[in-house]
């Protein structure tokens, strides 16, 4: 999970070359092909959420208590929301509220990130450490969803900080949470950033045609290895 942050990292910053441009937006330069590659994994992962949160929560309806059933439900809206919002700003024209878009789409991050932690955070057997992890967790994430939305470009470190704070935050409870969680769980975990971590290479790699597709496939698959993990944790 720590590796949501890194989408932040590997961005880069630079005043707009045209009007149309809002000042200090993201450069943006891929080509046709490129773009409509983009925009295949970006519905096929927006297709593929749906179907996966709306599978989730009837099997939690069906097979967990009430308690999991509204975990499911904060984990599927914080999903829900980063590929949203990725597939609505990477798609978008550039234009500025393709720029104001990018405010969204990096806030999802935290929303996920938060999202992510919570079912599993809750399995944690003590009640009062399980929450003032969760609040801890929650509270960062809203403070960098207020940076990120209302003083853009100004606090990227801090938003790099705050990021990291909340990938790695998870250690503090990784015992609790391996005696609480399936061990199959756990794998996905792992699995999962290590994809991340493997796709932010194509990310950070501007001069390979198709960079942003592959990065965005990469996102995809660690996505499904951490929803595969909230799954089996809620079901078990």
């Amino acid at each position: 999970m720590p590796i949501f942050q890194l989408k932040q990292i590997a961005s880069y910053s630079r005043p707009a070359a045209n009007s149309g441009h809002a000042a200090g937006a993201v450069g943006w330069h891929y080509d046709r092909a490129e773009l409509i590659a983009d925009g295949v994994v970006h519905v096929l992962g927006v297709a593929l959420g749906v179907i996966a949160v709306t599978v989730m929560i009837v099997l939690a309806a069906v097979f967990s208590s009430p308690s999991d059933i509204l975990l499911v439900l904060v984990y599927a809206g914080g999903l829900l929301a980063m590929l949203g919002f990725s597939a609505a700003y990477n798609l978008w024209p550039v234009s500025r509220r393709k720029w104001m878009l990018r405010r969204f789409d990096h806030s999802a991050i935290y929303i996920l990130i938060a999202a992510t932690y919570t079912p599993l955070l809750a399995q944690i057997k003590d009640q009062v450490f399980a929450a003032a992890l969760l609040g801890g967790v929650w509270g960062v994430a809203i403070i960098g969803i207020l940076l990120k939305l209302f003083v853009p470009g100004r606090f990227d470190k801090v938003s790099i900080g705050l990021y990291l704070a909340m990938g790695w935050s998870g250690l503090i409870a990784y015992e609790s949470v391996a005696a609480a969680v399936p061990h199959l769980a756990l794998w996905f975990i792992a699995i999962g950033g290590v994809l991340y971590t493997l796709g932010v290479v194509f990310h950070a790699w501007r001069a390979l045609r198709f960079q942003n597709a592959i990065w965005h496939s990469f996102v995809l698959l660690g996505a499904a290895c951490h929803y595969t993990a909230v799954l089996d944790t809620v079901l078990a």
